[in-house]
C-alpha cells in the first residue's frame, strides 16, 4: 500500500492528504459506475408478475358492450339480384341487393344533395364502394339512356360579334380594353395620332414609343381605318418653320430647308417640287405626302 501512495505522489504529485482521498475515493467510483449495469442485469432476470394487470384488464374488458357490425350483418343476409336504377332504389332495396347498411346510406344521400349516377360506372365514386360486390351487380344496373345522355347535353353558343372601333376617332378609355396598353400608352398613341394629323396605316403604331409587336397585332384585331380618311394637312406655302417641325416626319433641318425654298423661289407649284431639296430622300418623301397641301384653300 505505501508503495502505491508512493508511485501517486510522484505521477500525480499529490501531497500526502491528497494520496488518502484519492484511495478512498477510487473505490467509490468504481461501485457508482457498475452498480446501475449490475442493477438492471438483477432486474432482466427476475420473473415478470402480470397477474395483477391481466384482472384489471378482465374487468375492464366485461365492461364494454359489444354490438353487431352492420356490414358483417348485410354479408351473412343472403342478397337477390334484381334490375335496379341507383338514381331511384330504396335503402332496403340497396341493402337486399347486397349493399352494406353504410354504402346504402352513402348513396341515398349522395342523390338527396343533388348527385346523379348517369353511367354505371359511377357507383365506383362512392366512398367504400365494394368492387366485388359492384362486379357482382353490375350486369343489374338498369340507367335509362336519356338519362346518361343528359349529362352531355350540347348548348347551342352565339359567336358574339366583334365590333371594330375607329382608330381615328377611339379615346384613351377605349384604347385602354386591349391588353397591353395602359393609360400611359394610351395617351402617347392619341398625342401621336394628333401630332401626324391622323393614321393613315396600322402600321404606323410601330413608330409609337413602347408599342411591341403583340399589342400592335391586338389593335389592329380591335381597331380600322377607314378607307377613304383623309387626314390632316399642313399647306407647306404658308406653314411657318415652327408648325412644320412640330410635324413628327418633318425634322427642324427640313423645316429650315422648306422656308429657304419658299424664299428664294416662291411658293410651291405642287407637292412634287418637294423634291428638290436634296436632304429631302425618296422614301422620307413618300411617308410624308400626304400630310401636306399647296392647296391655300387647306388647313391643318
Amino acid at each position: 500500500m505505501n508503495r502505491i501512495k508512493a508511485w501517486l505522489r510522484g505521477f500525480f504529485s499529490l501531497s500526502r492528504s491528497e494520496t488518502n482521498a484519492f484511495i478512498i475515493l477510487l473505490p467509490l467510483m468504481v461501485i457508482i459506475v457498475f452498480s446501475e449495469p449490475a442493477y438492471r442485469y438483477w432486474v432482466s432476470r427476475k420473473p415478470l408478475d402480470v397477474s395483477q394487470d391481466s384482472v384489471k384488464l378482465d374487468s375492464l374488458l366485461s365492461t364494454l358492450k359489444w354490438e353487431p357490425d352492420d356490414s358483417s350483418v348485410s354479408k351473412n343476409t343472403r342478397s337477390i339480384l334484381f334490375p335496379f336504377d341507383p338514381n331511384q332504389t330504396s335503402r332496403d332495396q340497396l341493402m337486399s341487393l347486397g349493399f352494406t347498411g353504410f354504402l346504402a346510406d352513402r348513396i341515398v344521400n349522395y342523390r338527396n344533395k343533388g348527385g346523379r349516377f348517369f353511367a354505371k360506372a359511377d357507383l365506383l365514386k362512392i366512398y367504400g364502394m365494394d368492387t366485388m360486390l359492384y362486379q357482382r351487380v353490375i350486369n343489374f344496373i338498369d340507367l335509362p339512356k336519356q338519362k346518361a345522355q343528359s349529362k352531355f347535353e350540347t348548348k347551342e353558343f352565339k359567336k358574339k360579334e366583334i365590333v371594330l372601333l375607329d382608330l381615328n376617332t377611339a379615346d384613351t378609355t377605349q384604347l385602354k380594353k386591349v391588353f397591353g396598353v395602359g393609360k400611359k400608352l394610351s395617351e402617347r398613341i392619341i398625342k401621336f395620332r394628333d401630332k401626324l394629323g391622323g393614321f393613315i396605316s396600322a402600321n404606323q403604331l410601330t413608330e409609337v414609343y413602347g408599342l411591341d409587336s403583340t399589342v400592335i397585332a391586338a389593335i389592329k384585331m380591335k381597331f380600322f381605318i377607314q378607307d377613304n380618311f383623309k387626314p390632316k394637312q399642313l399647306n407647306i406655302n404658308t406653314a411657318t418653320e415652327f408648325e412644320l417641325s412640330t410635324h413628327p416626319y418633318i425634322s427642324n433641318k427640313l423645316a429650315k430647308a422648306i422656308t429657304a425654298y419658299r424664299f428664294q423661289h416662291g411658293s410651291f407649284a405642287g407637292l412634287a417640287d418637294l423634291t428638290t431639296i436634296h436632304i429631302l430622300t425618296p422614301s422620307e418623301y413618300e411617308r410624308v405626302k400626304a400630310y401636306l397641301t399647296v392647296n391655300p384653300s387647306s388647313g391643318f
